[in-house]
């Protein structure tokens, strides 16, 4: 079976696990797999005793860190989504102008991808678990979710209950994934169990989180008028009718659209009731039919007109042609 045109490849996990007591070594670890860092020593007699376990597969990067030794960690902007969950200790930090925030078991830190970052107080000990979240993955995410473009970045609060709820649930969602995928044989370890796993994380968060349109995203959908098709769903099909002999794929008529591939699929599928390749495929076999209709005794051929609606295999498009309209396209043309 092939893949719709522009569907993403299932993410390819990559598993890292260092133990170290190497500040340097520390630092690099942090670096590859998350942000650029500097890490400062609070205490001088104490070992930085550091442990990782982190996981990467497409848009999320998960892991399990731990640090015996009390630290600052500045970060800079950090780009991404990320959302540290303590399971031991806690740790202080800030992010841009806003104000200090402690992180503990029961109230995981979420922070935004922009405003430079500081860990002010790594208290030794603490270990956690860290998720970081490519930011157009995510808000792509949010927009399949809502069915509609979202404009603006999506402004987290800076807390999130995990001792109980949705917040629990996720952060166990969370730590069973690291835990798991350590494990060489793990289903999680498989590409088509690991994109499931990706979107659990970010439906989840979204729905866990405080944020502008959680409320949107809880609330059960009206159902929409016969009528009634959002504006990128329109644009396509605008698209396609006005040049349906075109090369269109999904990622193009996407970019006509304004939106993701991944959203104007879902567009089509609730407001059109098919994908938008096959609503292409009817748009170009209806136009060959009232061709085929219009045509006289021997002014043209089946195959000709094919090719000029964008039918480049003729055995698939008379297959495709007698399940639309019940006979051949040589019936149609020649028929009284």
């Amino acid at each position: 079976m092939s893949a719709e045109p522009g569907a993403a490849t299932p993410p390819v996990p990559s598993v890292l696990s260092l133990r170290t007591a190497d500040l340097d070594e520390a630092r690099w670890v942090i670096g590859e797999t998350f942000y650029a860092n500097h890490i400062d020593r609070l205490s001088r007699c104490q070992d930085v005793d550091a442990s990782f376990d982190v996981v990467r597969f497409g848009a999320v990067t998960v892991g399990e860190v731990e640090f015996g030794a009390e630290l600052r960690l500045r970060f800079g902007e950090l780009g991404a989504y990320h959302v540290d969950v303590p399971l031991i200790g806690s740790i202080q930090w800030r992010q841009g102008t806003r104000e200090p925030q402690t992180t503990t078991p029961e109230r995981a830190g979420v922070f935004q991808p922009d405003g430079v970052t500081t860990i002010d107080r790594w208290h030794g000990g603490c270990r956690l678990l860290a998720v970081k979240i490519r930011t157009a993955d995510l808000e792509r995410h949010l927009e399949h979710l809502l069915d509609r473009p979202v404009r603006t970045p999506v402004r987290f609060a800076p807390g999130l209950d995990v001792s109980r709820g949705p917040g629990q649930s996720w952060a166990r969602l969370v730590r069973t994934a690291v835990r798991d995928i350590q494990d060489a044989g793990a289903l999680m370890r498989q590409p088509l169990v690991a994109a499931p796993l990706q979107e659990a994380l970010l439906s989840g968060l979204l729905l866990a989180a405080d944020h502008p349109h959680r409320e949107e995203l809880t609330q059960p959908s009206a159902p929409a008028a016969p009528s009634y098709r959002p504006a990128p769903v329109k644009r396509a099909l605008d698209a396609i009718q006005g040049q349906p002999e075109h090369p269109f794929d999904t990622a193009e008529l996407a970019a006509v659209a304004r939106v993701s591939a991944r959203w104007l699929q879902e567009g089509f599928r609730r407001h059109v009731g098919m994908s938008p390749m096959a609503y292409l495929r009817d748009v170009r076999l209806t136009r060959v039919r009232d061709e085929l209709r219009r045509a006289g005794p021997g002014e043209l051929s089946v195959g000709e007109v094919a090719y000029r609606w964008g039918f480049v295999h003729l055995g698939r498009f008379a297959r495709s042609y007698r399940e639309r309209f019940g006979e051949s396209p040589s019936q149609t043309l020649h028929a009284p």
